[in-house]
């Protein structure tokens, strides 16, 4: 088959990685365009954009997907497959294209958490298990049949970025065995209303600067999920001494507080807990407002509470 793949982030890498190794035809690669980043605003290219060239493979970089340009160079191509990981959403007459379909890969156990950021609500929400979904794309965002799924346990204490990676590699082998099977025509479709009906459906919808800041008022083991599933990016953020505090890992304990929700005691040499509904959030790995990142003792070492 030919196949156009379209991606943009690291997660996506893995997968277009897996189906060259694969000996998949990939004649074209769709990815995002060179956009400024940091501070210098120096010209930053997608991860799929630097792995696509360093292979010699096609590279296209719309700004419109429905560009009529980018469409006749997409027919030109005559593609059987589109395959898409991590990119935006596409218009009919991009999706529709090709004669098998497009396929998509989702890091969540569709149809629960559709939407942009699976795997940090997966954890804010505190899941037993996650897992990778593969389906051919429709009209609505991340609802199309399903074709295969597979499952990871959690384990209660790994952040968003350690799922990341084991979901970014467990969806490279699942995308290889989902274009085999759609090549050979040797697959089942499910549709998604049937998997959810009389289930309630949790969302992952895009996450945002006030999805970030810590609710002292709720309990201790919710805000240890939040920090988790924020960590190592975006990162949630409190307040200590007037300053901004990102935390991006912590541990905690169920107790009696004895002190209001966001009030916080330190021995200034080992701990530095802050009291929730029902505990404390002993926090473990953070950076203060014009500081480096760094762990509890050592910024307890320079810093008076």
């Amino acid at each position: 088959m030919r196949i156009i793949f379209m991606g943009t982030p690291q997660f996506a890498v893995a997968s277009l990685d897996a189906l060259i190794k694969a000996g998949s035809d990939i004649v074209a690669v769709v990815t995002a365009p060179d956009k400024p980043a940091g501070r210098g605003q120096k010209v930053s290219e997608s991860a799929v954009k630097q792995y696509a060239e360093a292979n010699g493979l096609k590279v296209l970089q719309p700004e419109k997907l429905k560009n009529e340009d980018f469409i006749a160079e997409l027919k030109a191509l005559k593609a059987d497959l589109q395959v898409v990981v991590a990119f935006r959403m596409l218009p009919e007459a991009v999706w529709n294209m090709p004669p098998k379909g497009t396929i998509n890969l989702h890091a969540s156990l569709l149809p629960q958490y559709r939407g942009a950021a699976p795997i940090n609500w997966a954890l804010i929400n505190g899941e037993k298990e996650s897992g990778v979904t593969t389906f051919f794309l429709k009209h609505d965002i991340d609802t199309g049949n399903i074709l295969f799924t597979e499952k990871i346990t959690l384990t209660g204490h790994e952040d968003a970025g350690e799922l990341h990676d084991r979901l970014m590699n467990k969806g490279a082998g699942l995308l290889v065995k989902t274009v085999k099977a759609v090549e050979s025509g040797r697959y089942n479709e499910h549709p998604q209303s049937q998997l959810a009906e009389g289930t309630e459906l949790k969302h992952a919808p895009k996450i945002f600067k006030d999805d970030c800041r810590i609710d002292w008022t709720q309990t201790a083991e919710s805000i240890y999920n939040k920090i988790r599933g924020l960590s190592p990016v975006p990162t949630v953020y409190t307040e200590l001494n007037g300053k901004s505090l990102k935390v991006f890992a912590s541990e905690y304990q169920v107790s009696e507080p004895a002190i209001q929700p966001g009030g916080f005691l330190s021995d200034n040499k080992t701990y530095l807990k802050f009291a929730a509904k029902d505990g404390f959030v002993l926090l473990k790995d953070i950076q203060l407002e014009g500081k480096k990142r760094m762990g509890i003792e050592e910024f307890l070492r320079g810093v008076k509470l």
